[in-house]
């Protein structure tokens, strides 16, 4: 029998999934932070941690895996995986294949190996894989590297659009109220001396702010989501266009918690659009499944095992990892 790993490495935790060639949950393990851009000794102890869980969970020595697929957050260029191949050798891994994070996704969310993934949560990243096997990544860095959006960006937009309402330069807006609610001021001179005063940065919730207003009809709130809907529907299609899948027929898979929760069309709108005009056969769909089943999926194929009908349909039912069921069988 054979057994093989997948891993969903994040800024928040870390999940570990183990099957068998059959795609048989066995074990499972979480933990921590899992991107060495915030730490290398704490990614690499909650790697360890949620692998060994999974591991003691399936009754299995990591030895005994066939193979290891990690999707780790800040896999992004050849400067992290100079860090995180020796991070996992060190781990004990021996047959192993590391991606970002992104991809894990992209496989998560739909039936084929290839396709192309818009991640829109704290930060915006768009990746593809072709037909082919090959792969590009379109950003995920920070506005000065040509992105636009996320959470940490979001959050600023809803600030200073209160901002300029305030002092005269744009129209009144329905954020302006929930903004200072979130905050804890009375009125918006207030709130912009204490920021200015004390250095103070504006949480990421704020983001958030967006789409009851947009619900409202706030002009301000829809032009912001329209204006992330366009910016990562520009990713997308320079994801298409890199790859040459223009005449390809494939998903693109929406993550993140903008695009997942509270959007009703405003950003994915715009991304539809870009799409519709870059490659007319592809189709927009949102993640719903837990990233680390495409780790899964890919470790197995990394193997040469086809992912069955039955064993997609099933574990695409993954939405939770709480929820996953394990098959304990003990191994010897």
């Amino acid at each position: 029998m054979a057994y093989y790993l997948g891993i969903d490495g994040g800024g928040s935790k870390t999940y570990a999934l183990i099957c068998d060639e059959q795609g048989r949950i066995l074990g499972k393990g979480r933990s921590g932070n899992g991107n060495h851009q915030t730490s290398v000794t704490q990614a690499e102890n909650s790697i360890r941690e949620a692998a060994f869980s999974a591991l003691a969970e399936a009754g299995l020595r990591l030895d005994q895996l066939r193979q290891a697929y990690l999707g780790l957050a800040g896999a992004d260029r050849q400067t992290d995986y100079n860090i995180l191949h020796p991070l996992i050798r060190r781990i004990g891994f021996a047959q192993y294949t590391i991606s970002g994070d992104t991809m894990i996704g992209l496989r998560a969310g739909t039936d084929r190996p290839y396709g192309v993934a818009l991640i829109c949560g704290t930060g915006t990243n768009a990746a593809g894989l072709s037909p082919q096997g090959r792969h590009f990544q379109c950003g995920g860095f920070d506005y000065m590297y040509g992105d636009f959006g996320g959470g940490g960006a979001l959050n600023i937009e809803v600030f200073r659009t209160v901002i300029r309402a305030w002092d005269g330069r744009e129209a009144p807006t329905l954020l302006t109220q929930p903004l200072l609610r979130l905050l804890g001021y009375e009125h918006v001179e207030d709130m912009y001396d204490d920021f200015l005063d004390h250095g103070k940065q504006v949480p990421l919730d704020a983001a958030r702010l967006l789409f009851p207003a947009a619900a409202e009809g706030d002009a301000a709130a829809l032009a912001i989501l329209n204006r992330q809907g366009v910016e990562l529907g520009k990713s997308a299609a320079a994801v298409i266009h890199r790859l040459g899948m223009e005449n390809d027929e494939f998903d693109v898979v929406l993550a993140g918690s903008l695009l997942t929760r509270g959007d009703r069309g405003w950003i994915r709108g715009p991304i539809e659009q870009a799409v519709r005009e870059a490659a007319p056969r592809g189709a927009v769909v949102t993640l719903s499944t837990e990233p680390v089943v495409g780790a899964l999926w890919s470790a197995l194929e990394s193997d040469g095992i086809t992912v069955s009908q039955e064993m997609y349909e099933t574990m695409r039912a993954y939405k939770e990892f709480e929820l996953i069921p394990t098959i304990i069988t003990r191994q010897e």
